[in-house]
């Protein structure tokens, strides 16, 4: 996809690939903070698909502001009509984003609706724990005499912090 956009790729100086930003729900994402940092102007950064940039609408902003102080532009690789060197291209941006943030929401809202209506059938959630009942019953027995809680996690296979939470 990205050799049909720029056939000789004389211009592209490092692609990332989408596994290097694996959300973007996340804020703190080191290879789009790399990426911006490396822009010059009259680059242009291209990405894929709009909400592997951001999910919000205002994150979305910011990160357009990073790109245009830069002195560089944006273009959405599917979507050659969504760029920000028009005014026509920045209004779709913004629309596109409220989408992103929408969607973003509704998902959340479904899984959270999934998860609640798993707990009322009795689904438990999280780590299975690591001891039985009884093996915790017989830990805390030794624990209550002075054993060591290394020598205690070693008979059961597990490490000495698991032994001390009890």
């Amino acid at each position: 996809m990205v050799r049909r956009w720029m056939p000789n790729r004389q211009h592209c100086v490092k692609l990332v690939a989408p596994r290097c930003l694996p959300s973007a729900a996340k804020t703190d994402r080191a290879q789009l903070a790399k990426a911006l940092a490396a822009l010059t102007p009259g680059d242009t950064l291209v990405v894929c698909k709009l909400d592997r940039l951001a999910r919000s609408t205002r994150d979305l902003l910011n990160t357009l502001a990073a790109i245009a102080d830069k002195g560089a532009t944006f273009k959405l690789l599917g979507d050659p009509w969504c760029d920000t060197t028009s005014a026509h291209g920045r209004l779709m941006l913004t629309v596109l984003g409220g989408l992103a943030e929408f969607e973003r929401h509704l998902i959340l809202a479904r899984t959270s609706e999934g998860r609640q209506r798993a707990q009322q059938r009795g689904v438990k959630f999280g780590r299975k724990p690591s001891l039985t009942q009884h093996q915790r019953q017989e830990a805390l027995a030794r624990r209550a005499t002075g054993e060591a809680l290394v020598d205690i996690a070693r008979s059961y296979a597990v490490s000495h912090s698991t032994i001390s939470r009890l």
